[in-house]
């Protein structure tokens, strides 16, 4: 899944145009956090190349698709929004401006010979490991030719990485990731992960540090520390050590002017005790934990080759519990794998009301080739998952419902990050990652404030501010 070549693409295209302003760039991203965290970096790239950012993909030069390989129709997704592009760069052409359009991410790592065959408007795919080398890569496809590098560099993507600019990270707020972990060695049977993003990497202690310090110092408040199994970190630390993902959690936790650590996502398998532990001794890390389990079935837990049974998980829940009583919980979900019985689903309901969750994400399974679950002949009809889908969606969103109600009446400090949608209103998050609404000045972003919780929306709390406010320490400005 990995390629590394560059096409000659149209002899007779015009030289792009110069022109008398700095070029504009349009990421979209797709996915999970560590997609958001790579387009912020692309972003980085770009605007050190003298970039400027467009709100839309019609007024961009440059338009770069994030992309994400772990949902249903990925790729399909992707060629349905290249059709849109097409469309806008052909007017561009026609008007004399240049309009390059590039693939990154997943799906640009496992499908970009694919891509470049089916959508000739495609100027440029790069995989998620390769991306710190945009600027060459533009070049190239601003001189006419099509560029693919999925390679598995050598080099230390995040090494190569510009070092984070305090304008950009104010420019994102008080709340920010930062990759710590990629890749992945689980090989589950449903996911391309290992495929797409290889081998599990792990970045060093004194780079991690530096760069939370960095957003720290530009007004970040809140880190969510990222990998594909964050909890397999195991960095080098500054006398040559193994660290793990809870003593690297200890450490930021000093850096001033950090109030929240958070983390994710995890592997039941990975889930150590010093980790553990640091749910109870690390007040700065957030009483929350996402924690995919799949489904509550041992036969199918084997089948995903998941590396533990639901009594794992479940002994697992209790030791986090008996850490941080009041933690809030939270997984991923995969109905209809193929094989799966309806005991099986039964006993992923079981599982989902011993455990009482505070949310999650779940999925109907879907075929990803070259994966060990596509090519099963025990494949589950579409309508059984979807109806399996619904029933097991209303039990999750039962429990978050309950678990929001349980929160009215309680004062809970809120991260204010925002703006509200509403004039006079400012917007956080609980300590249980809840959207919170409240009226109050622009003055408290930045600010942790208590707030009593008086209502709950279905996708948010309405709160009321307790006049006393925690400095979080300088907020940008």
């Amino acid at each position: 899944m990995s390629e590394s070549l560059e096409l000659i693409r149209d002899e007779g295209k015009p030289e792009a145009p110069a022109l008398n302003r700095p070029r504009r760039a349009f990421i979209k991203s797709y996915g999970c956090q560590m997609n958001v965290y790579d387009s912020e970096r692309m972003g980085d790239i770009l605007a050190l190349e003298g970039y400027d950012f467009a709100n839309s993909p019609e007024a961009a030069d440059l338009v770069l698709l994030n992309t994400c390989h772990i949902r249903e129709r990925a790729s399909e997704k992707v060629f349905s929004e290249l059709g849109r592009l097409r469309a806008f760069k052909e007017t561009r052409r026609a008007a004399g401006d240049e309009m390059l359009i590039g693939i990154a991410g997943c799906v640009a790592q496992a499908e970009g010979g694919e891509i470049m065959r089916r959508e000739s408007a495609v100027d440029l795919v790069v995989g998620p490991q390769s991306y710190h080398r945009l600027p060459d890569l533009l070049r190239r496809a601003r001189d006419g030719r099509r560029v693919i590098d999925t390679d598995f560099p050598v080099e230390d993507k995040f090494a190569e990485l510009p070092a984070l600019s305090e304008p950009r990270i104010r420019a994102r707020g008080v709340a920010a990731f930062v990759t710590v972990q990629e890749g992945c060695d689980k090989f589950c049977s449903f996911c391309v992960v290992p495929y797409t993003r290889g081998a599990e990497f792990s970045r060093p202690v004194a780079e991690v540090v530096a760069d939370v310090e960095r957003l720290a110092r530009a007004g970040v408040r809140e880190v969510t520390l990222l990998g594909q199994n964050v909890n397999a970190y195991h960095g080098e630390d500054e006398r040559g050590r193994t660290c793990s993902l809870g003593r690297l959690i200890g450490r930021l936790a000093e850096s001033p002017g950090i109030a929240r650590l958070r983390y994710t996502t995890s592997h039941p398998a990975d889930m150590d005790e010093e980790l553990i532990a640091a749910h109870r001794e690390v007040p700065a890390l957030m009483p929350y934990l996402h924690l995919p389990i799949q489904s509550g079935s041992d036969r199918v837990l084997a089948a995903m080759n998941r590396k533990h049974s639901a009594a794992h998980y479940l002994d697992i829940i209790k030791a986090v519990r008996q850490a941080r009583p009041e933690i809030a919980l939270s997984s991923d979900f995969i109905v209809g794998f193929p094989g799966e019985s309806e005991a099986d689903f039964e006993a992923t309901l079981a599982l989902i009301r011993a455990v009482g969750y505070a949310g999650a994400f779940s999925f109907k399974y879907s075929r990803r080739p070259g994966t060990p679950g596509a090519e099963r002949a025990d494949q589950i009809d579409e309508s059984l998952k979807e109806e399996r889908l619904a029933r097991l969606q209303a039990l999750l969103d039962e429990q978050r419902r309950a678990f929001n109600a349980e929160t009215v009446g309680r004062t809970v400090d809120v991260l204010i990050e925002k703006r509200g949608r509403h004039s006079g209103q400012i917007a956080g998050r609980s300590p249980y990652q809840q959207a919170v609404h409240l009226d109050g000045p622009e003055e408290l972003i930045c600010q942790i404030v208590p707030v009593e919780i008086i209502a709950a929306a279905p996708n948010s709390l309405l709160g009321r501010r307790v006049e006393e406010t925690h400095s979080a320490g300088e907020c940008p400005t």
